[in-house]
Order: C-alpha cells, then sequence, then structure tokens
C-alpha cells in the first residue's frame, strides 16, 4: 500500500505538529500533572481555534469529516507530546461512536461542542476488553432493565478505568440486557452524563498520571435518544466491535508518537553523553540496542497505517488492527525500555523527560490488552477463520462482524 498522505493530511499533520512543539515543554506537562483535573486546557482549546478536535466530526456538526488516517496523524503527535490531553477519549471513544450510530439529538446536542473544544468524552471499554483478552464474548460489567416509564433504560453496575471520566460530559457505556439464551445476552451502548443521579466516580490514577476513574452506577435512567443504534440490543455486539477496532487502532498511533520521541530523545543523548573519551553512540552496544529500537518503531508504524487505512476504506480489518495493537503492545514496550536503559542513572531521574515516555509506553501497552492478550485474539481469529473454511477469516467471531463503513471518496 502507499504511505504517502495526501494534502489534506499533510496539513493535518503540519497543523497539530506545530501547535504541540510551540505550546508543550516538560516543565509545563509537569506542571499540569500536578493539578488535579490533569488536562492541558489552554492546550485543547487551540486545537479547537485549529478546527483539530472536529476533524471526525460530520461537516453538518461542524466538523471536517474526516476518518480515522486523520486522528491517528494527531495521536501520533499527542503521544510525542505526552501532554495530559483527552484527546483519543473524545475523538475516538467518543465522537466517532456517536457520529457513526447516535441519534439525531445525541450528535446534535454533543458533536458541535466536540468540535468547539467545550464537550469532552469518553467511553468504558476496559471490562469489555478485558473479558475478550481471557476468550469471553465481551460482555460489559454493567447491567441494563426497560425504563417502563421513560422509554430508555436503567443502568447498574460499575464500569472501571474510564479515561477521563472526571472532565467528561458524556461517557458511552456498554451495558448487558439480559444473560443466557441462545444467542447470548443482549448489549445495549448508551450515553451518560457522570453527574446525573446515581452516578459516582472513583478516582483512579493510571501509569502515566492520567487520571481514569471507575464508574459505579446505580439505576442511572437513560433515555432514549441517549441510545445508540437506538437501543437495539441486537446490534450491541457490532457497535463494540467497531468501537473497539477504533479505539485499539488509536492507541496504536499513540504508541507510535510516544516510541518516535523516545527513540529521537535517546539518539540525541548518545551523541553527546562520552564515555572513556567517547560519545556514547560509538559503542557496539549502544548502536545496537538504539537500531533495534528504531526497527521497532517502523514495525508499529508500518502495522498502524495499514490497521486505519483499511478502516477508512470500508475494508475488513479486524485482523489488521490485531497485528498493529500487538506490534504497538510487544514492540512498544520493549523500545520504551531500552531508550530509558540507555540512559543510565538519567533515565531513572524523574525530573528528566525520558522517563515519561518509559510510562506511556507502558500504560499503552496494558490500556484495553496486554501483548500476550492481542496474540492470544489473533490466533482466535485465525483458528476461525480457518473453521470456517477457505483461507483465515480476519473478522471478530467473539464480539460480532464489526458494521462495514463505506469507502470515502
Amino acid at each position: 500500500m502507499d504511505f504517502i498522505f495526501d494534502e489534506e493530511q499533510t496539513a493535518v499533520q503540519e497543523a497539530v505538529d506545530g501547535i504541540f512543539a510551540g505550546m508543550v515543554t516538560p516543565d509545563r506537562v509537569h506542571q499540569v500533572e500536578a493539578t488535579d483535573e490533569r488536562f492541558d486546557r489552554e492546550l485543547w482549546a487551540e486545537l479547537a481555534r485549529a478546527d483539530l478536535l472536529g476533524l471526525p466530526v460530520p461537516e453538518a456538526h461542524g466538523g471536517g469529516g474526516l476518518g480515522m488516517v486523520e486522528v491517528a496523524l494527531m495521536l501520533e503527535a499527542h503521544g510525542r507530546s505526552v501532554a495530559p490531553l483527552p484527546l483519543w477519549a473524545t475523538l475516538v471513544l467518543g465522537a466517532m461512536p456517536i457520529a457513526e450510530f447516535g441519534s439525531v439529538a445525541l450528535a446534535g446536542s454533543v458533536l458541535p461542542g466536540v468540535a468547539a473544544g467545550e464537550v469532552v468524552l469518553s467511553a468504558a471499554l476496559a471490562d469489555v476488553a478485558g473479558d475478550i483478552a481471557v476468550g469471553g464474548r465481551g460482555d460489559p460489567s454493567v447491567t441494563a432493565t426497560d425504563d417502563t416509564d421513560g422509554g430508555g433504560m436503567v443502568l447498574s453496575g460499575s464500569a472501571f478505568a474510564v479515561p477521563f471520566a472526571h472532565v467528561a460530559d458524556r461517557v458511552l457505556v456498554p451495558a448487558v440486557v439480559g444473560r443466557g439464551g441462545a444467542g447470548g445476552a443482549g448489549i445495549i451502548v448508551a450515553a451518560i452524563d457522570p453527574r446525573a443521579p446515581g452516578v459516582t466516580v472513583e478516582r483512579a490514577v493510571t501509569t502515566n498520571r492520567e487520571v481514569h476513574p471507575h464508574l459505579h452506577l446505580d439505576g442511572v435512567v437513560v433515555g432514549p435518544d441517549d441510545l445508540l443504534a437506538g437501543g437495539d440490543p441486537g446490534q450491541g455486539r457490532r457497535i463494540l466491535a467497531w468501537m473497539l477496532n477504533r479505539a485499539w487502532t488509536g492507541l496504536c498511533a499513540l504508541q507510535l508518537g510516544v516510541v518516535e520521541a523516545a527513540v529521537t530523545q535517546t539518539a540525541a543523548y548518545l551523541n553527546t553523553r562520552e564515555q572513556f573519551g567517547r560519545p556514547l553512540s560509538t559503542f557496539q552496544g549502544t548502536m545496537l540496542r538504539t537500531a533495534d529500537a528504531a526497527i521497532d518503531t517502523e514495525s508499529i508504524r508500518v502495522t498502524l497505517w495499514q490497521a486505519a487505512w483499511r478502516l477508512d476504506n470500508g475494508l475488513d480489518a479486524d485482523r489488521a488492527v490485531t497485528v498493529a495493537s500487538w506490534f504497538a503492545s510487544e514492540a512498544g514496550q520493549r523500545a520504551v525500555f531500552a531508550t530509558q536503559h540507555l540512559h543510565g542513572g538519567m533515565g531513572a531521574d524523574i525530573g528528566y523527560p525520558i522517563h515519561r515516555y518509559f510510562l506511556w509506553g507502558k500504560q499503552i501497552e496494558l490500556l484495553l490488552g496486554s501483548p500476550s492478550a492481542q496474540l492470544a485474539r489473533l490466533g482466535r481469529q485465525v483458528v476461525d477463520g480457518l473453521r470456517s473454511g477457505g483461507t483465515p477469516s480476519i473478522g471478530t467471531p467473539s464480539i460480532g462482524a464489526p458494521a462495514t463503513q463505506a469507502a470515502r471518496a
């Protein structure tokens, strides 16, 4: 495939690179990390002024109507900066599913605010991904029952590790509707307000210092307009598959940026740091290890863009996403470990920037699935494809076939 970006994509890349390079410094990141929100709102507002937060938002709601490739370019730049922002959570976990499956009322009330930088979104996918990791069907931990009064649903249960839920205006929460039966449990996906009656937000801090709270729901009422695909339980697994494929691909883009920056900073450090009267970069051991990290970076890059391109063009992408996720998890954590190790004692100094890339790399490695879980998922996809006859399928039978997105012109 052709990895050359078109003019529009190049413009997105240049714009977001310029903003992150101009506003993000290690000192600024440290200052934002010291706040309760851990959210750089000034940087967020600048991205909105540049019309970048609206990239995946349909034009009818004030956005650019673009796809996964363009969003991945933003996330790659975000990863290079390791700035505290709910970019992945808002654009990939929230805005894209609402644009695809949300009601007219939900999309109209939320998406213009996303493009303007006024609305933060997220989704509770950790439990679903965790169930898939152990070979399950991807059942959520939250349950839903019919709201006989309002025609919507009533949600109860706990959704764990929801990115930036403490600042989110809406969170997409999958919920099981009934259990058992020949077809298994049905699933709905509801957009809830974290400040609604019955919602308790329990603060939780991640490895990379982001806040990913747990949401405890006790009889939370959700209206029919706030249910994706009209609240049809038969569509829930298809919606979750669609969401997870983009969530995993977005994480791959973040990891690419993290590893790129870590390798670049390490090369600069090795060229200036001397030992025995010679730059560290001239020693064979450091050269080989840095080269391995650079190769890992390129592995993440090519598999990421393959997955993103297939998603945007309506092609079967499940296996491409799994391959990209495995490289981002396995090769990504190996690369950030190497870059921190190559800094010697400086790598262990939390006042020096390189440690932050190690923390981000480890967080992304385990978020929504470890390397072993991704590899096991790939194995199941191949085996299921062989059992169905012919060439290995790239579908995800455990959570249903993903929605086919029309190819963009």
